[in-house]
């Protein structure tokens, strides 16, 4: 029998499991590299050579644009409750879609949790649930056997709302597609990505922090916008023992960890597969000056479907908003994929020979340079009147 080639090299899957979900003899496994990517590998013995597997693939440059606007509207938003503001990351414009959707006796799909802060797609159907996926998680969630609930859900009459990564929704599209699902109900909610980190490290890196601290983490914020304002990197970590610490950690090569199908992403542009993008809105201040300029959030939304025009309408009395330029509104990873790192070859092969500690020291993470810009951040995002201070210091790091 003929062996099923699915991709010709790692950077040609995203690991979204369409292929998966798709295979009607259970023949594919979704398998983890050494950094935690998952790659899917055939059972030979179970293949009855149907292809299904390699139709459903959508991550490719001639991916579904049928449902597309001519050019997608864009948008400054924010949810009109302060409260709704605060608790989320940017503009709170998944929870004023969520909140729609579960009027309508519907369930949401989104990143959250299972054991230990490993990051994977769940299910919601109350806003307790949903909840768990507020924030970012700077890490490539498990989608599992997330496609086939989205499925059933929507053979039941449930209306859905499913976020994820362009690659994410672009997988699921697929798949229902070439499973014959009324999608009329579903609604797809990419974000503006920058790539994905790996899932080992993160594991790994929250396995230091707890050894270094001598107590278990209790509650992550990879951006804490509650304590430091909305335009931050700092990621905040509370333990058992009631202890606190921000770090900075992994931004120094956060490149490094990304997948190797993130630098090839064909979604880095503004043909989006969702029928609504949203992410932070990074430069609003020239796109809308007058926008709240407050440090509380503001989201970026694109409307890229005619669906997506009418859920916008739908939710407008929840949200602020003010339509911009869409040319003003590009960032990089609107224009072009994450350019790959060029040490993350070496990178990968070093942190499977040699683990977490190696190369966290080795490439960056805790060298005595970024364990000195841990300390110094800590004492700046407690004692603003050392920001020329940190700023000193950083140029002399560079150097």
């Amino acid at each position: 029998m003929e062996k099923v080639v699915l991709f010709q090299n790692e950077q040609d899957c995203c690991g979204c499991s369409a292929c998966m979900n798709i295979c009607p003899k259970q023949a594919i496994t979704m398998q983890p590299d050494a950094l935690g990517f998952v790659y899917p590998q055939i059972d030979a013995t179970k293949c009855i050579q149907c292809g299904l597997c390699q139709r459903v693939c959508a991550f490719k440059k001639d991916y579904d644009r049928t449902e597309n606007l001519g050019e997608p509207l864009a948008y400054a938003a924010r949810h009109r409750d302060i409260l709704e503001l605060k608790r989320s990351q940017s503009g709170a414009m998944f929870i004023a879609l969520s909140d729609y959707v579960f009027a309508l006796g519907g369930s949401v799909y989104g990143a959250g949790y299972t054991e230990h802060f490993r990051v994977v797609h769940k299910r919601a159907i109350t806003k307790e649930e949903r909840d768990e996926f507020r924030g970012s998680k700077y890490v490539q969630s498990d989608l599992s056997n997330i496609f086939a609930q989205v499925k059933q859900d929507l053979q039941s009459g449930l209306t859905v709302l499913f976020t994820g990564t362009p690659c994410q929704v672009a997988g699921l599209r697929s798949f229902l597609q070439l499973a014959h699902a009324d999608m009329e109900k579903l609604i797809l909610v990419d974000m503006v990505c920058h790539g994905v980190p790996s899932p080992f490290y993160w594991r790994d890196y929250l396995a230091y922090l707890e050894a270094r601290q001598g107590s278990k983490i209790v509650t992550v914020k990879f951006r804490d916008k509650a304590s430091f304002g909305w335009n931050t990197g700092t990621a905040t970590y509370r333990y058992a023992q009631d202890s606190t610490v921000y770090t900075y950690g992994n931004s120094f090569y956060q490149e490094l960890l990304f997948r190797h199908s993130c630098s090839a992403c064909p979604f880095a542009n503004t043909v989006r597969p969702g029928d609504i993008t949203i992410g932070d809105f990074w430069g609003w201040e020239k796109a809308v000056p007058n926008f709240y300029p407050d440090n509380k959030g503001t989201s970026l939304v694109l409307v890229n479907t005619y669906k997506g025009k009418e859920i916008f309408a739908a939710i407008q009395d929840s949200i602020h908003c003010v339509q911009a330029e869409l040319e003003l509104c590009l960032q990089p990873n609107l224009r072009q994929p994450t350019a790959r790192h060029p040490l993350s070859a070496a990178f990968a092969e070093d942190y499977e020979q040699h683990g977490y500690a190696y190369v966290a020291e080795k490439y960056g993470d805790w060298g005595w340079k970024c364990r000195l810009k841990d300390k110094l951040r800590n004492i700046k995002n407690n004692n603003y009147a050392l920001t020329l201070l940190w700023k000193g210091v950083k140029i002399i790091l560079k150097r």
